[in-house]
């Protein structure tokens, strides 16, 4: 079998890949039937001549490849017919920009996996890059923070080789005794806590959050029943909450009466409420000055995300007042962290943590005929048609 790991195209060009040089390494001496060949690129993290040194071929024509392996989407006229491809393809939650893709994909008769379908028997993902993006946005929270109160200019990410510099910057920082908290506890938000704990913040309680005043930078990691509570008043589990989000409230504000910066790391379920709204944040009360917005739901739960930014320019500002953009300088605004696409800040990491995932729980699957069922759940289209797992794409291909 012939895998090919593809040439990032999508502008701006992404620097991760799905399988380090390492990496391919050890899946060629553990599946000797096994063949790797890269499309060369002078855009990825991972240069040509890394993989050559490893004995991998780099190659300018991967067509002859069974199964094609890339980060981002594949451009519409890059896609080659009857091909098994694995890519993040933003199209199943029915995202417009991508419908035509999608339409492509069938058209072509390829076989599409998307890296987000990839799952367990329980419906658990197996692999992301989550993790990344809460080690990435915990650092820009604190340089965000930094340059707002014009306290002190931490590098930007990008420039920095791994997680460990990273920690390393943060470190060096002198904090003013201010309060964080972190929502989410899953990959991202248990990323970002990685960063909190690596440069040797205390972590408190929610009660010792809420009610105690410190001479120290303080965090808490709080979870869906933190944040949110039943409109009934009634206390009942997660499971609860996860069936039944219409039921409940947030109940953030009083984080937000205490908390100077907010990193959100949660995922946000449909139907789940709001974290904080716009007319929360005009409170006299809320007293957060600078949101990382991980999560990055444009005009969702976290009311001072109204757009994305980017790894270029990657803060604004939110008055909430007037609801509008503004310099993240201004003495009224929140200042705003918002860019969506976090780990290819740390393009060498979130390779390779991607890639132990991808060849733990995918790569098997080619040689044990698919025993967990991990390609037959996560397969989208197959012969010009959608699956029927993913057979609820059929209108938003129609267009209706």
């Amino acid at each position: 079998m012939k895998i090919g790991i593809l040439k990032e195209r999508k502008n701006p060009p992404d620097r991760r890949v799905v399988l380090s040089p390492k990496k391919c390494t050890t899946l060629l001496k553990t599946y000797p039937q096994l063949e790797i060949k890269v499309e060369s690129s002078d855009s990825r993290f991972f240069s040509d001549e890394d993989y050559r040194n490893e004995g991998i071929d780099v190659v300018n024509d991967i067509s002859d490849c069974d199964v094609l392996l890339g980060v981002k989407e594949v451009p519409i006229d890059s896609l080659i017919p009857n091909k098994k491809y694995f890519y993040f393809s933003h199209t199943i939650k029915k995202q417009k920009y991508n419908r035509n893709l999608l339409k492509v994909i069938l058209a072509k008769s390829i076989e599409h996996y998307d890296h987000e379908t990839i799952t367990d028997k329980n419906n658990i993902r197996l692999v992301a890059f989550g993790k990344y993006a809460g080690i990435v946005g915990a650092y820009n929270a604190f340089r965000t923070f930094g340059l707002k109160f014009n306290l002190f200019e931490l590098p930007k990410g990008e420039v920095l080789h791994d997680q460990k510099m990273l920690i390393d910057e943060l470190k060096k920082l002198k904090l003013p005794a201010i309060k964080v908290v972190i929502t989410g506890k899953g990959r991202v938000g248990n990323g970002a806590k990685e960063m909190l704990d690596g440069m040797q913040m205390r972590e408190v309680t929610v009660d010792e959050f809420l009610t105690h005043t410190f001479e120290e930078t303080v965090y808490v990691q709080i979870d869906v029943l933190d944040y949110n509570k039943r409109k009934d008043g009634i206390v009942k589990d997660e499971n609860d909450f996860f069936n039944n989000p219409q039921d409940y409230k947030s109940d953030f504000m009083r984080f937000a009466k205490v908390a100077d910066l907010y990193i959100s790391a949660h995922f946000y379920g449909i139907g789940a409420p709001y974290i904080f709204t716009r007319e929360d944040a005009k409170s006299p009360d809320f007293n957060i000055k600078v949101v990382a917005d991980i999560s990055c739901d444009v005009d969702g739960p976290v009311a001072s995300t109204i757009r994305s930014s980017t790894i270029e320019d990657p803060i604004y500002g939110y008055n909430p007042k007037t609801e509008q953009e503004v310099n993240f300088m201004d003495k009224d605004a929140i200042a705003v962290m918002a860019v969506d696409n976090l780990p290819c800040e740390l393009p060498k990491d979130a390779s390779e943590g991607f890639g132990e995932s991808f060849a733990k729980n995918v790569i098997p699957a080619f040689f044990n005929n698919d025993e967990d069922g991990v390609l037959q759940r996560a397969k989208m289209t197959e012969n010009g048609k959608l699956t029927e797992r993913f057979s609820y794409l059929q209108d938003f291909v129609d267009g209706k």
